[in-house]
């Protein structure tokens, strides 16, 4: 079993700009590519879990999602890392594409998407991490059990403010970006993981 670090996506990895609604809206963030590298190098998953309610709302198809994510993969991989899995949420509760439309647990804060990624991958939970810009993916990593950073990149900033202190379970930790998270991440994960 290996741990892995979840990380979401709009504002995490690339720059918030809004829903991607097409592959040249995707920009990654500086430092971004080189934190993940770090986290493959440390013996974790890289698992990317991100809501892209854009399909349900009719604003772009799926397979524009899977696109972006394929240029994700490569993008990395033209800077040494990888991530192992990508899982998304393409609905949302009032979507206006029939079939999207729905209630689900796999748009965060459910926990659909991990459970999911756990079926694919021999993850070690107990010393796996979440990272995400919004409260919605902190709120997921306690449901989960997982300690979770908050990065101040894409909407981090506005949900400090507003959204966190109203809440009863705030972030473990508060990063910059993505590079704070994962040297957060390695300076409190175990020592060698998944080696």
């Amino acid at each position: 079993m290996k741990p892995a670090v979840f990380l979401d996506r709009d504002g995490t990895v690339n720059e918030q700009m809004g829903y991607i609604n097409h592959p040249s809206r995707f920009v990654m963030l500086p430092g971004a590519a080189e934190a993940i590298a770090r986290l493959n190098h440390a013996g974790y998953l890289v698992i990317v879990v991100t809501n892209q309610s854009g399909v349900a709302r009719g604003y772009f198809p799926e397979e524009l999602v899977v696109e972006v994510h394929a240029m994700l993969k490569q993008m990395l991989g033209r800077r040494g890392a990888h991530v192992d899995g990508i899982y998304y949420c393409p609905h949302h509760p009032r979507g206006k594409v029939e079939g999207y439309r729905k209630t689900c647990e796999c748009r965060k804060p459910g926990t659909g998407l991990v459970k999911r990624a756990c079926k694919d991958f021999e993850i070690d939970m107990a010393c796996s991490f979440m990272v995400g810009d919004r409260y919605s993916d902190v709120e997921m990593g306690h449901r989960l059990g997982l300690p979770s950073v908050m990065v101040k990149t894409g909407y981090g900033r506005g949900d400090l403010r507003y959204v966190v202190p109203t809440m009863a379970n705030g972030p473990d930790f508060v990063a910059d970006d993505l590079k704070g998270a994962v040297d957060w991440i390695l300076n409190h994960g175990k020592a060698g993981a998944g080696k």
